[in-house]
């Protein structure tokens, strides 16, 4: 059997592995707070308390509320513990959800492949920009328009 011990891992070795994990938690960091803001600004755009988007269970209840879904569409979240099925329904449900947030906001298909892809991008285009107005419920527009 091997021991992981013997390695030759030298101080400059250590070091670079240190500073690239370091580098990687600061990255990662920035793009929660830019996630957190942008999700704050979003709610508070819809007329939904903005610290909601710190709350972990409750801002997906609130994200729901935003586009025109129940509270309990929530637990569609909990079939990531089937493997594979369950993964693939969670994203299928997150493009689905991406889909009706676009259209609350009066975007069409194209931004919502934006939100799916570079959500990072998009979502504080949605944010901050002043021009994008919440327009209300998707879920309840498309009900009434296309008997969905």
């Amino acid at each position: 059997m091997y021991d992981f011990n013997d390695l030759p891992m030298d101080d400059g070795m250590s070091g670079a592995m240190s500073g690239l994990l370091g580098a990687y938690s600061i990255f990662m960091l920035i793009v929660l707070v830019i996630m957190i803001v942008s999700y704050w600004v979003l709610f508070q755009k819809a007329n939904k308390p903005g610290w909601a988007a710190i709350i972990p269970i409750y801002n997906m209840i609130v994200l729901l509320e935003v586009v025109g879904l129940s509270w309990y569409w929530i637990f569609i979240v909990f079939a990531i513990i089937v493997p594979i099925i369950g993964g693939l329904i969670v994203l299928a449900f997150s493009i689905y959800l991406n889909y009706l947030l676009a259209k609350s906001f009066g975007k069409d298909v194209g931004f919502t492949i934006g939100l799916v892809l570079l959500p990072i991008i998009f979502l504080p285009i949605l944010a901050f920009d002043k021009k994008i107005e919440y327009k209300g419920p998707a879920a309840i527009e498309m009900k009434e328009n296309k008997n969905f």
